[in-house]
């Protein structure tokens, strides 16, 4: 028996001092738990599905919750000793003018988010179901003002620009921590988003204060120009007015100086050829209502969520904005260049994406695509056995290709940046389509103004090249490739609106009516 004893004493004091330890233990955890405050302590984890189980409008954004909350350990984060924090009443006024952002969205339960917001006294004590309600309408409020339709969304609308790549959830640290950066982070959204956005709600005060009026113009004018006397006239001056391409309306029904110098910074802004010429199409442009304007910068708004802001920091680029017709050439942050363009035409658009230019090549050789081969060349040989030799063609390697020299398609130089859409940037002999305002006129590739302007300002930094070299290159009748040894990005793009550096809105023809498509599914039906 006394064998026994001893192991059990043993046994029994191990157990007294572990449940003694254990329950001090606890007491200290109790203890400290109680010197903190109710927004400091832990939630358990289980309730945020309980949540979306009761918010199932808020379900998509149930993987970033849980996400945020696993990384601040399940502590509650719109929360402080003052009730609900500064960045969660910011927020709240966010999501409340939302429109100011260029989104028209129905808010998820704005119903309950009012009843603690507009009520102060309901915001002091913490509350798990606000607490994750606020995360959920910041994810909901991310998503429709920084990123904008999903990527399957964009895809199916033909934009293959790569989307930006962000986390939300580490976003969010940021802003706790600074939450004026929500007013204008560009780090974020590209910065032409702000310029858009700044322009929106001018265009706003512009719709509260009646617009502009339609012009009325008699059918049988086919032109106005200095010197010029009509009831349009003075009309035309108004609408000048209204939108800022002259500072001051005196009424008056001749075409003078004053009007001429607004009809010129009228149409720099709209894509038009710029001359002293007013013709009905441009009237009809100036007669597009306001409700509609706002609507298309909107639409550009969207487009901007779709592009990191990272794009401007490479130190050289090149941006191709379809429906201006218009390159140009970024170095160190500045435009370098701007070449007007013809792009594809509504059978054969351009795309949009982005690639890196690699090449250059001189005096090249048009290796016909195949479709054209069929469509044109073929034909055009069956009627004529002396076409190749008319238009300088040739076989080779079993298809045709054109030599060089000045009848060539692509001119004197070319521009590679290898892609699957079989796209590049080239001279042409055509240089009188550069003086139509509609210049969608190619097979999908880009047609250059300036490409000899292009060249030399991409090979001004290389040692192997000298302006003389170019135009030698350029005029040689031999192909001859040059790999470049800094590479480009290459971004081609659509914006119907675009807001230069002077903060003037630009608008510009939806040529392959991309616009009514995105329209459809961002605007409240």
């Amino acid at each position: 028996m006394r064998k026994l004893y001893a192991p059990m004493m043993i046994i029994f004091c191990t157990l007294f001092f572990a449940t003694v330890s254990c329950n001090k233990r606890e007491k200290k955890i109790a203890e400290n738990q109680s010197k903190l405050k109710e927004y400091e302590i832990p939630f358990d984890s289980g309730v945020i599905n309980d949540f979306f189980s009761k918010h199932p409008k808020l379900k998509g954004y149930q993987a970033e919750v849980e996400s945020l909350y696993s990384k601040h350990e399940y502590h509650y984060v719109w929360y402080d000793k003052n009730g609900i924090n500064e960045f969660g009443n910011l927020l709240y006024d966010k999501i409340n003018n939302l429109d100011d952002e260029g989104v028209q969205a129905v808010v998820p339960y704005k119903d309950r988010l009012d009843e603690v917001y507009e009520h102060p006294e309901n915001g002091q004590k913490p509350n798990i179901e606000t607490e994750l309600l606020s995360s959920s309408l910041y994810f909901f409020y991310a998503h429709k003002v920084f990123h904008g339709l999903d990527a399957k969304k964009t895809t199916e609308l033909e934009w293959y620009l790569p989307r930006k790549k962000q986390s939300f959830v580490t976003y969010l640290d940021s802003l706790l921590a600074n939450p004026a950066l929500i007013n204008k982070n560009e780090q974020g959204v590209l910065s032409q988003y702000y310029r858009l956005k700044t322009v929106l709600q001018r265009y706003r005060e512009l719709e509260k204060k009646g617009g502009w009026k339609t012009i009325v113009v008699d059918s049988k004018i086919k032109s106005y120009k200095p010197g010029d006397s009509a009831k349009a006239i003075a009309q035309i001056r108004e609408r000048l007015f209204i939108t800022g391409d002259i500072r001051m309306d005196s009424k008056s029904a001749v075409y003078d100086k004053t009007l001429v110098a607004g009809v010129l910074k009228y149409k720099q802004r709209n894509g038009n050829i710029v001359n002293k010429t007013i013709l009905p199409e441009h009237i009809q442009e100036m007669n597009v209502p306001i409700a509609d304007r706002i609507k298309t910068i909107m639409i550009n708004m969207e487009r901007c969520r779709w592009i990191s802001n990272d794009i401007t920091k490479s130190k050289e680029f090149i941006v191709i904005n379809i429906p201006s017709y218009q390159l140009t050439y970024f170095k160190d942050g500045k435009p370098e260049l701007r070449s007007d363009v013809v792009v594809g035409k509504a059978l054969n658009k351009t795309v949009i994406f982005s690639a890196t230019m690699k090449y250059i090549v001189f005096s090249p050789y048009w290796n016909v695509p195949t479709t054209i081969l069929k469509k044109e060349i073929l034909p055009g040989i069956d009627e004529n056995p002396n076409y190749l030799e008319e238009h300088e063609m040739e076989w080779f390697e079993g298809n045709v290709r054109q030599r060089p020299g000045p009848q060539n398609s692509l001119g004197k130089v070319k521009f590679l940046f290898p892609n699957s859409n079989n796209i590049y940037l080239h001279d042409t002999p055509s240089k009188n389509l550069f003086n139509s305002e509609d210049r969608a006129f190619s097979h999908g590739c880009i047609r250059v103004q300036k490409p000899a302007e292009l060249a030399k300002i991409i090979l001004k930094d290389d040692k192997n090249w000298t302006r003389e070299k170019i135009d030698e290159a350029m005029d040689a009748g031999v192909e001859s490739w040059y790999t470049l040894k800094n590479k480009i990005p290459v971004y081609i793009g659509y914006f119907t609106a675009w807001v230069d550096d002077r903060g003037a809105v630009h608008f510009y023809q939806d040529i392959y009516e991309r616009d009514p498509e995105l329209a459809s599914l961002i605007f409240k039906k």
